[in-house]
């Protein structure tokens, strides 16, 4: 396995054919295959082959990423790739972190957790607004073999929201060297400095 910080040393590479993109968030689904396009992949979501979302019990991004593509690869017998990712807040002791999506509540909206986070953040006495996305990735095997990645990117929070591509907590996200959120900047633009594009390298070095 691989992570932030290693030299590739994946032990398999992924073969051209059906690829799992173990989500159902399609924003997210939509990025993934963005970045795979050009490598002969079939790519298909876990929404799009009804697999169940399994309950997300990690107490990190690998180990829940991990949970995510080792239950798609078992159940659809094809390789699965899966994402956790999700904002940590300096200020709020890394909140919410792993629980990024659940601050949305059942229905996971994005709107309601941003507006949450800045709530905290304005309990505090002038807190520090600095920020970091991570983005764990899990590429698994149908047999339990599993291949992981980690990519980060560091910025800061702005209020209100600005823009609306992207998804999650985009719009006010403002990476370091930056002055616009994520939610304002073209997609192509994004990947080439997100903690998604940043695990995707490290992927694509390894079992490519």
């Amino acid at each position: 396995m691989s992570g932030e910080g290693k030299e590739p040393q994946a032990i398999r590479k992924l073969q051209p054919g059906k690829l799992v993109i173990a989500s159902h968030n399609a924003g997210k689904v939509r990025e993934i295959a963005a970045l795979l396009e050009g490598r002969g992949l079939d790519v298909v979501s876990a929404g799009a082959l009804d697999l169940p979302e399994p309950e997300e019990t990690g107490t990190t991004f690998v180990m829940n990423a991990e949970l995510k593509a080792r239950a798609a690869a078992d159940l659809s017998g094809l390789p699965a790739l899966a994402d956790d990712s999700g904002l940590c807040v300096d200020a709020l002791g890394g909140d919410p972190g792993i629980f990024s999506a659940r601050w949305g509540g059942e229905n996971k909206d994005f709107g309601h957790a941003m507006r949450l986070v800045e709530d905290k953040l304005a309990a505090q006495d002038d807190p520090p607004r600095d920020a970091h996305f991570v983005c764990a990735l899990a590429l698994a095997w149908p047999d339990g073999h599993v291949e992981w990645f980690e990519g980060r990117v560091d910025g800061t929070l702005v209020w209100p929201p600005r823009g609306h591509k992207g998804h999650g907590y985009d719009p006010v996200f403002v990476p370091a060297g930056h002055d616009v959120t994520f939610g304002e900047m073209e997609e192509p633009a994004k990947n080439e400095i997100s903690h998604r594009g940043d695990a995707f390298r490290q992927m694509v070095a390894a079992v490519f």
